[in-house]
């Protein structure tokens, strides 16, 4: 074993641990993964010119910073940016339309004055808005609907706020903009792996999403004491809102239905959907100027949604190709111990589960993108059995997290403690961790 790089190795990890502090903190992500991405490719630039490695043969250093901080970002805007913009126009049609707010009120009707039936279907309808639906802003705009029509049937706030974000995190299980952010990580780590698609991942999609809300609707019931105090009934006031009509409501899966049934252009089934919204509800009318203003506005708005996290998912794209030239030296110390049997590394990421919580080293969208390069480069895993274990260990613990911007947002609108938040979110992202693991074994263990 080459003394240098177990050396560089042992930095590498040193400041992979700062960068799970950094996140734990709660600083800027993008500014975070930025520095560890000039870092990374730093040291590995040193390391290289000591002890040469063979993902670095035949480049200069001209050609390095290259592939980190120009071809990275560019190949990332390629794969997912365009995708995440249309995704977050079809969620603010969602919303001015009327259709998501309809939804809900139609469930609480449905429900009547019984609050664990209520909760239930609104976290059906909140799963299943948000297999579309992205960011922070259509979040919010579904939150103020239905976080008051919890409270107001006496559901204790902490387990309103946990219910509600757990029935996201379901629902993102499903998302197909979510999908093909995280599927980039993996075309970066393995060319081989670009292959994989919605359609190949649809099945365990709906499966853990289903896990997922049951698991949440079993602890938010079990956590809710047995007397339920209700301030008033929550009731839509219907003299000031006009439901959407019923044959809009299908727009919510029409995307899924789009790539799923028909194999069209996931940029394709977002705007056949949306306008599709927008004719249905009766919204494409008062001449071509007004129609233009409302479809640039509704284009500007979710653009605006999701824009912090375009930013940081650019600096993690510099940092995936840095991680790249940084795998050799995790390799080195870390090899040995990286299970070999698929049995063996579904156990690993089922116990680790939580380490996805903060941004930890299990989590995609933090430091995780360092573990997945290693785990690529120590053994030949098929991407149809890799994806999910990942997919699991980054949408549970992360969104359910106290990092996730929405969240903290739902702390100071609910004044629920973190505290009481985390009694709930932790224990629940790791059991569904351990089963989501156990399925993904079932199903595709025999690939390896």
């Amino acid at each position: 074993m080459d003394v240098a790089n177990v050396v560089i190795g042992f930095i590498m990890v040193l400041s992979f641990f700062g960068l799970v502090w950094y996140c734990i903190k709660g600083y800027n992500l993008m500014v975070g993964f930025f520095v560890m991405s000039v870092l990374w490719t730093s040291i590995a630039l040193i390391g290289n010119s000591i002890s040469p490695t063979s993902v670095m043969e035949g480049k200069s250093v001209i050609d390095v910073l290259t592939n980190v901080f120009q071809t990275g970002p560019e190949n990332y805007g390629k794969a997912i940016l365009v995708n995440i913009f249309f995704g977050a126009f079809f969620g603010r049609v969602l919303i001015d339309t009327g259709i998501a707010a309809t939804l809900i009120r139609k469930v609480v009707e449905l429900g009547g004055d019984k609050p664990r039936i209520t909760m239930s279907l609104l976290c059906i309808v909140t799963a299943v808005i948000f297999t579309s639906m992205t960011g922070i802003g259509p979040v919010i705009s579904i939150a103020v609907i239905v976080l008051p029509i919890m409270l107001s049937l006496g559901i204790p706030s902490p387990i309103a706020l946990f219910s509600f974000m757990g029935s996201i995190m379901a629902g993102i299980f499903g998302n197909i903009v979510n999908f093909t952010q995280y599927q980039a990580f993996f075309a970066t780590a393995n060319e081989s792996y670009a292959s994989y698609d919605y359609n190949t991942y649809f099945k365990f999609g709906i499966i853990a999403m289903a896990v997922s809300l049951i698991v949440v609707l079993i602890v938010a019931n079990l956590s809710m004491n047995k007397k339920i105090s209700r301030a008033w009934a929550a009731t839509p006031d219907a003299g000031t809102t006009v439901d959407a009509p019923a044959i809009s409501w299908i727009s919510i899966i029409l995307p899924v239905i789009g790539v799923v049934v028909f194999k069209l252009p996931i940029i394709f089934g977002f705007i056949f959907a949306a306008l599709f919204a927008l004719v249905t509800c009766g919204k494409l009318k008062g001449g071509f100027a007004s129609v233009c203003r409302m479809l640039s506005k509704q284009f500007s708005d979710g653009a605006i949604d999701v824009a912090p996290m375009i930013g940081f998912l650019l600096a993690l794209a510099m940092f995936n190709n840095a991680a790249t030239y940084a795998s050799p030296y995790f390799k080195t110390l870390l090899g040995g111990a990286m299970p070999q049997t698929a049995l063996l590394l579904c156990i690993v990421f089922a116990v680790l589960t939580p380490l996805g919580f903060f941004r930890g080293p299990m989590n995609l969208v933090g430091s995780g993108s360092a573990i997945l390069a290693v785990v690529v480069a120590t053994a030949a895993w098929p991407v149809q059995f890799l994806y999910p274990l990942f997919a699991i260990t980054t949408v549970a613990p992360q969104h359910l997290d106290v990092t996730q911007s929405w969240v903290a947002w739902g702390f100071g609108y609910t004044k629920v403690p973190a505290k009481e938040y985390m009694k709930m979110s932790i224990p629940t992202g790791w059991i569904i961790g351990i089963i989501l693991c156990a399925i993904v074994f079932i199903m595709y263990g025999n690939l390896v």
